[in-house]
């Protein structure tokens, strides 16, 4: 279903549009941009974290900068990618691995940028009732009789040696192969000493030498595809985690903020050409996202019942109300009747969660050498330059600078004197206790025990460079 402007935009059309928009009660700056292009179809997939397109759509922030946008869903990722890229959509809600894959040829080859991240967090990752009762008995409890939490994936490798035992093999699903649910799961599973498997040039399954197979499974299938037994678990965005727990067919056993707190998430992705083309209307659709953001975190989440009213819609995300809640207002619930408060599962401003950060580009690609999607060792260099030919903080922060001119934000929003590095994240703050600096891409790749190392290449189904 497609989501439109037609009134407002035949209003302004008739050349009534300031009338239009102050009777509306909507602001609209005096230095509005001159958009290159006013049109704009967008794409995203059924997650709550396309919650900032929504939001700019329905409070009006795309027409305060004079675009007329039609938000579409898409069928799964690759549709959505190939989409932007033919320009069938000028942009798109993307998994912040697309843009990164498509710029350096993993996949399909075109040069993605992103002027903004959609947000922080929002993942988990569920195992069937069948596995979780397997998983129990090797996981502490606290004085309730309730599992310590994070659960590790020390308590899944028993389950999985089991199945290898018994001859069979251990399935799980993610959303994409360049998806941050691929590199979570992977980084977790490996954190437990379970081999997620490596990818080589010829092999893409990412099944090589893996203790635990993964495939893609599209976001609103995996419930079904996990109580049809399919798989034993996956790793996937919101709601469809908390869905499982509505229907009784698995337990989300860990977030990924649980992972690694307060890791990037989805971006806003458009083709290099467009932003070329259109250098005006892409600064407009950042200033809107950018105030859809805010809006969802403000005043201490006081907007997100609202959000998750919006989201429920069919031409939205499409689930229960109530199911969207119980992870977006701050709570997230596990075994079913155990609700735990996790304020940031959903973090859409705060924490500069809107900035496009290198460092986030950076971690991505780290885990694309990791596992074997990029075949060859690249120095620290290159790391760097691949980050910011995607990555692209000089387009947001215009748009910021012009929110905070016009009364939208605030100056401390915004890291304005950040050389586009976050500060290294702790090793408290990651499931394996190991720090990540991206700056230092190459030492980080070779402090993970699994994986593959600065000299390693995988070769048919072997390792090859010690």
């Amino acid at each position: 279903m497609m989501t439109g402007c037609w009134t407002r935009r035949t209003a302004l059309a008739a050349g009534l549009g300031m009338v239009v928009a102050f009777g509306s009660g909507l602001s609209v700056s005096a230095e509005m941009l001159d958009v290159e292009k006013d049109e704009l179809k967008f794409g995203f997939i059924k997650l709550t974290d396309m919650a900032p397109l929504a939001i700019a759509y329905e409070k009006g922030y795309f027409e305060d900068e004079g675009l007329f946008v039609t938000l579409e869903p898409q069928a799964n990722w690759k549709v959505l990618l190939d989409r932007v890229i033919t320009g069938e959509l000028d942009g798109a809600h993307m998994l912040a691995g697309q843009p990164l894959a498509a710029t350096i040829g993993f996949g399909t080859k075109a040069h993605i940028v992103t002027p903004f991240s959609m947000d922080l967090n929002g993942n988990g990752i569920t195992v069937s009732n069948e596995v979780w009762e397997m998983m129990k008995p090797h996981i502490p409890m606290q004085a309730d009789g309730k599992p310590v939490h994070p659960i590790r994936a020390d308590a899944l490798k028993h389950v999985v040696d089991q199945f290898k035992a018994d001859g069979k093999p251990f399935k799980m699903g993610m959303v994409f192969p360049v998806s941050t649910h691929n590199y979570e799961l992977r980084y977790w599973l490996a954190s437990g000493a379970i081999h997620p498997g490596f990818y080589s040039r010829t092999d893409v399954s990412g099944q090589i030498q893996a203790d635990a197979l993964l495939s893609v499974t599209p976001p609103p299938q995996m419930p079904a595809t996990l109580e049809a037994g399919t798989i034993h678990g996956y790793c996937v965005g919101e709601p469809w985690n908390q869905q499982a727990v509505f229907k009784g067919i698995g337990v989300p056993v860990i977030t990924d903020y649980q992972i690694w707190k307060n890791n990037p998430e989805k971006v806003f992705g458009l083709t290099k050409a467009f932003t070329e083309e259109n250098p005006n209307t892409t600064i407009a659709l950042t200033k809107a996202l950018i105030r859809a953001a805010k809006w969802l975190d403000e005043n201490n989440n006081a907007n997100r019942m609202e959000a998750v009213e919006i989201l429920a819609r069919s031409e939205y995300v499409g689930a229960d109300a109530e199911v969207i809640a119980n992870s977006m207002t701050g709570t997230f619930e596990f075994e079913k009747g155990d609700k735990r408060e996790i304020p940031d599962f959903n973090v859409f401003y705060r924490y500069f969660a809107t900035y496009p950060y290198y460092s986030d580009a950076v971690w991505y690609l780290t885990q694309m050498r990791r596992w074997g999607q990029i075949a060859e060792h690249k120095d620290d260099a290159w790391y760097d330059e691949v980050a910011r030919s995607v990555y692209r903080p000089d387009l947001y922060l215009k748009a910021a600078r012009m929110l905070v001119e016009e009364g939208h934000v605030e100056e401390a929003d915004f890291p304005w004197e950040t050389d586009g590095y976050r500060e290294p994240t702790p090793a408290a703050d990651i499931i394996d206790g190991i720090p990540y600096d991206g700056r230092t891409p190459n030492a980080y790749i070779d402090s993970l025990p699994i994986g593959l190392k600065s000299n390693q290449t995988v070769e048919g189904g072997d390792v090859i460079g010690g």
